[in-house]
């Protein structure tokens, strides 16, 4: 689900767990007795923690629980589900797992997930954001604890919009009127670089416009919900912000990669995550002083809109053989220190409110928290991960049929009609 978000994290972060042990926040006590001869395995997703980070984390841990040992592990996005599913069911498990936010549901379904709720108060969920925790709540039961998260808003090429004589916008009508005058702007082939099927990015306005996506039918099966006056107006949305540009209607923002085409210096803006300007720069790095970042704008003056809300969350396995060393790992990866590390030098989101103040200086960063309140995520339930499998079908029977032309309500009722499918049980 995040393997995009998370593309060039490591990058993106750098020192965060150096930044962490030099925060000024003391670094846990050392925990009364040993524990020598125990120890906790952790799987980490490829991309999720660099390497410093992992580091400090260790030595905080080690510090925390004298002669214990911490096995971090990262795995690779391939075939990920199936392996975490089985490795959940076995009678030693990893300790504690990092899951995509929006897994929490299918993997708590398989029941390989402790019920965290007896220990919310010692990992400082009291202040956990409540948009993120959304994701680690399954059944209103809490199943993980989240981690970091990252959304999107619109990278802009500052030269260009001065060449034009605008500013940022604070409505979504005045960014529609920008667009018209940028895609009139010498210098400018496309005002905005959106790819038909820019999953993600649709996503943001299905929930712009209310849509549901899917919904339970009386027998208490989900069903595709994309025919409805929320869905076709989303897809008219959509199609009206892509006719300001020239991204393929039938291909994702990887084919080819949005960020090499920011960086030709001739694309005004885009709607993108903040590790994408590191690509830019890395292909133009002349273009260090034109990136700039605002809130994709709603109809409503000042009011971000809705957009996804993409990140990791930490388990801990049902079945673990040492509960005590897990919760301490997730008390301490959770901290505030090492959550305002990370969050400083990645520009994502901590998991706490009060922590946004780490972004500061961070433009992108500072863009993302304010329209964090206003973020959300693809529909929680166990089988939702089969319909975003390749072909997904809500960019590639929906949205891309309506951008080449077709009526909209006979492509939402095709796609209606695979994603009712794969949520009862196909693909």
């Amino acid at each position: 689900m995040k393997r995009r978000l998370v593309a060039a994290l490591a990058t993106a972060v750098g020192m965060v767990g150096l930044a962490a042990c030099s925060s000024g926040t003391p670094a846990p006590a050392a925990a009364v007795g040993s524990y020598s001869g125990q120890s906790i395995t952790v799987w980490l997703m490829s991309g999720d923690a660099p390497s410093a980070w992992q580091t400090a984390v260790t030595a905080q841990f080690e510090l925390a629980y004298p002669g214990a040992k911490l096995n971090l592990v990262t795995q690779s996005w391939t075939n990920i589900q199936q392996n975490v599913t089985q490795a959940l069911s076995e009678l030693t498990p990893p300790d504690v797992v990092d899951i995509g936010n929006t897994q929490t549901a299918y993997y708590a379904s398989t029941g390989g997930l402790l019920d965290l709720a007896p220990y919310v108060s010692e990992l400082g969920g009291g202040d956990w954001s409540r948009t993120m925790n959304a994701s680690a709540l399954s059944g209103g039961v809490q199943y993980a604890a989240p981690w970091f998260a990252g959304l999107r808003v619109v990278m802009y090429n500052k030269a260009l919009w001065a060449k034009a004589k605008l500013s940022p916008p604070s409505t979504q009508q005045q960014f529609l009127n920008d667009l018209a005058t940028l895609q009139q702007t010498p210098g400018v082939d496309s005002a905005l670089w959106l790819p038909g099927q820019d999953w993600y990015d649709f996503d943001g306005f299905l929930q712009q416009e209310g849509a549901s996506i899917i919904a339970r039918d009386s027998g208490g099966k989900w069903t595709g919900d994309l025919d409805t006056p929320a869905g076709r107006a989303a897809a008219t949305l959509f199609k009206t912000f892509q006719s300001y540009g020239h991204a393929p209607m039938n291909a994702d923002e990887t084919h080819p990669v949005e960020a090499t085409e920011f960086a030709k210096g001739d694309v005004a803006s885009m709607i993108a995550m903040g590790y994408e300007a590191a690509a830019v720069l890395q292909a133009n790095p002349s273009m260090a002083d034109d990136i700039g970042w605002f809130p994709m704008p709603s109809p409503t003056a000042g009011v971000p809109a809705k957009t996804f809300l993409g990140g990791s969350n930490l388990a801990v396995a049902q079945n673990t053989s040492n509960r005590t060393l897990a919760l301490g790992f997730l008390k301490i990866a959770l901290n505030s220190a090492n959550e305002s590390a990370f969050a400083k030098e990645s520009g994502f989101l901590p998991d706490t409110d009060s922590l946004y103040s780490a972004l500061s200086g961070n433009a992108y960063g500072v863009a993302e928290s304010k329209a964090a309140p206003y973020a959300g995520y693809t529909p929680l339930v166990p089988t939702w991960g089969r319909v975003e499998n390749s072909p997904n079908p809500i960019t590639t029977l929906f949205l891309t049929p309506v951008l080449q032309g077709q009526d909209v309500s006979p492509a939402a009722d095709v796609a209606d009609a695979e994603i009712t499918a794969r949520l009862n049980g196909g693909q």
